[in-house]
């Protein structure tokens, strides 16, 4: 049976497991937060945002494990991270991550990784130019979240938060870093499903 896309909604690759159930799926959901915690710590310190490995985490995490799955984890990722686990850039952790200028991208790290793996149903992660676009369209995603809270950060830290600067911190030097992340996951993600065996 197919959806209104004209896509019938397949297995992800976690579904490929031999086993299945809840324990299997909390250890998928905790695997994916930890993932995402170990990319953080992989970056190109900047201020306000740094350039992280967290969103090649988030397209990784959502097409593995699916949207469902994908979204508990991105959000077991924050509220571990704000209970203070040092999950975020820096080994960060606590509330006072709330006031980083970088954790509006966190909470649309939550949407992205639901886009992508509903997305991953539908065979989206099965070949490299429709993940390319899938990764593209969900890493986008984060901006949208990321820079309205970076704008209000800025302006409480008494820094310039008019429309271009935000644009200049908090987009323009990650447009290029992000499609190289996409594109990564764009190729290891069908390479994956060769592996396993498409069916």
């Amino acid at each position: 049976m197919t959806n209104a896309t004209g896509f019938a909604p397949r297995a992800v690759l976690a579904d490929r497991l031999r086993t299945h159930g809840l324990a299997t799926n909390a250890a998928l959901v905790a695997g994916g937060a930890l993932f995402t915690a170990a990319l953080a710590q992989v970056q190109v310190p900047m201020w306000p945002v740094p350039i992280t490995g967290q969103t090649l985490a988030v397209v990784l995490v959502g097409a593995t494990l699916g949207a469902r799955r994908g979204m508990l984890s991105l959000l077991v990722y924050a509220v571990a991270g704000l209970a203070g686990a040092p999950f975020f850039a820096d080994m960060q952790g606590g509330l006072q991550a709330l006031a980083l200028p970088s954790f509006g991208y966190v909470v649309g790290f939550i949407p992205a990784a639901g886009l992508v793996g509903w997305l991953a149903r539908r065979n989206w992660d099965r070949h490299v130019g429709r993940a390319a676009v899938a990764f593209t369209l969900a890493s986008a995603i984060p901006f949208v979240t990321g820079l309205p809270w970076l704008a209000v950060a800025l302006g409480q830290l008494g820094a310039p938060n008019d429309l271009q600067s935000v644009l200049a911190a908090g987009l323009y030097p990650f447009m290029v870093g992000g499609i190289a992340k996409a594109l990564i996951a764009a190729g290891v993600l069908p390479l994956a499903w060769k592996a396993v065996g498409h069916r």
